[in-house]
């Protein structure tokens, strides 16, 4: 058996799919709508994550993923040693799923400047957020935009796994 597929360029073809945050409005153009929006930190991934950014993905045309920073995470206090993963690393990660079109990131400590410059139809988080809790729901209903709080499918946390990791 070769290495012909780590080597070729289809290999790495979700990388297409990163967007840095200043190039986010010339991206923009190009992406059909309804665009959906969701955001986390996506910090070990898991069957949760993975379940939800698919269910996310049905609402609409394309799915834009928006991951907190390195500094974000840390101020989002889940631990001292969080994010486990850097934030290129997360990056590539939600890139690869094929559920997810575009792949950004905010350093602040929500995305709201974001929701507010992308102007997403579909603004999405996972059951844990009441819908009048989700970031920039206001401003996504105030477009005419939906919002939704999707239900776990498969309840997961990192927190939670990073726990069990540690007493074993």
């Amino acid at each position: 058996m070769t290495d012909a597929l780590a080597t070729s360029p289809a290999a790495v073809d979700f990388e297409h799919k990163i967007c840095a945050p200043s190039a986010l409005p010339s991206r923009l153009s190009s992406l059909a709508r309804p665009l959906v929006f969701t955001n986390g930190c996506f910090d070990i991934l898991h069957r949760g994550h993975v379940t939800y950014l698919s269910q996310a993905r049905g609402l609409g045309a394309n799915l834009l993923v928006a991951l907190n920073s390195d500094a974000s995470v840390r101020r989002q206090r889940k631990g001292d040693d969080r994010p486990i993963n850097l934030l290129a690393d997360r990056v590539a990660v939600v890139a690869a799923l094929a559920s997810v079109d575009v792949v950004t990131w905010f350093d602040e400590d929500t995305p709201l400047e974001l929701i507010r410059m992308l102007r997403p139809d579909v603004l999405v988080k996972g059951g844990d957020w009441q819908v009048d809790q989700i970031v920039g729901a206001r401003d996504v209903e105030s477009w005419h935009g939906s919002v939704h709080s999707i239900r776990f499918l498969h309840p997961a946390s990192t927190t939670a796994l990073l726990r069990r990791i540690r007493e074993r």
